[in-house]
């Protein structure tokens, strides 16, 4: 006899968010990201629609990273202290079909330099590679809201992904990007209610929702992440259930949290698998973008991605 299999479904769908302007559009790159759009939970591709795989990014910063494990900055050898090397190397060697740049140089305690230093760095990498640019400050709101209006002003047209607004400083930037034409990732502390009013704070100021992506915040394996993956999925839950303030895709920056770990700043063979389980894990949470830093792990989750992505 044969057995009927139950299949959800669900009334509402996450935003399509584009990344990246080509040239017919008015900006200058070769290739446009297109994330979420999905109609069911991850990979269930009998309960609905999976339109856009999730998408991996390497991250650059505009000056050397001098924090970083030897572990990790062994991956990219001296290039690190040219960032547009980096960058062309994320692209042309590893693959890299989208670039998270952090403008971290400006911070007191990372050099200190001016916003326009910064600015002229990223004018400089816009002309050197053709990929859909993130574009990240330094963590320092006060040098933030300086420096990434003017981010936002030199790659006005280029439809980028700016970072990174918090239910309290979020203002600035959201004005910004909307007079230039970027998306906008809004961040919340591992919490479905303030992610949802962040949200609804941007979208009051004429953002189109379908130009917001939430950063709900995330740990590495074993340090938290467990709680955020319930979290992420309560989100979309509730998005995929019709609520439009939480309708919009994810980014995690599983780099950042797995490299800043006692494991992976001890072992490089462990920090590149703790990196490799933390952003698969996230991917069944319901990631759309992942940030990431080893090149390998990168490469490695992103092979995962397309074995996910098939249907059969």
């Amino acid at each position: 006899m044969a057995i009927d299999i139950a299949h959800e479904k669900y009334p509402g769908s996450i935003y399509a968010v584009e990344i990246g302007a080509a040239k017919a559009e008015g900006g200058s790159r070769e290739s446009v990201i297109k994330v979420g759009g999905e109609t069911t939970l991850p990979f269930l591709f009998n309960e609905g629609a999976i339109p856009n795989p999730p998408v991996v990014g390497l991250e650059v910063f505009d000056c050397e990273p001098l924090e970083w494990p030897e572990g990790l900055t062994r991956e990219f050898g001296d290039c690190l202290k040219d960032p547009i090397r980096w960058a062309k190397r994320c692209v042309g060697e590893f693959g890299a079909k989208l670039l998270c740049v952090r403008l971290m140089s400006v911070h007191p305690d990372w050099g200190g330099r001016s916003s326009n230093d910064a600015v002229g760095f990223l004018k400089a990498l816009l002309g050197e590679i053709k990929t859909p640019l993130i574009v990240l400050g330094c963590g320092d709101a006060q040098k933030d809201n300086e420096v990434l209006a003017k981010a936002s002003q030199v790659v006005r047209g280029e439809r980028c992904l700016f970072g990174i607004a918090t239910q309290g400083n979020y203002k600035t930037l959201a004005a910004s990007c909307l007079a230039d034409g970027h998306s906008i990732i809004a961040e919340s502390p591992i919490d479905v209610n303030i992610a949802k009013q962040v949200n609804i704070l941007i979208s009051d100021m004429g953002f189109s929702p379908n130009r917001i992506v939430m950063h709900p915040t995330t740990g590495s394996l074993g340090y938290g992440m467990e709680y955020v993956f319930s979290i992420m999925e309560r989100a979309r839950l509730a998005a995929l259930a019709g609520d439009k303030m939480l309708s919009m895709p994810f980014i995690l920056f599983t780099g950042q949290e797995v490299w800043r770990v006692k494991e992976a700043k001890e072992s490089a063979t462990l920090g590149l698998e703790w990196e490799i389980a933390t952003a698969t894990a996230m991917l069944h949470a319901g990631a759309n973008i992942l940030i990431m830093r080893h090149p390998k792990a990168a490469m490695e989750v992103s092979k995962f991605i397309d074995v996910l992505m098939k249907k059969e």
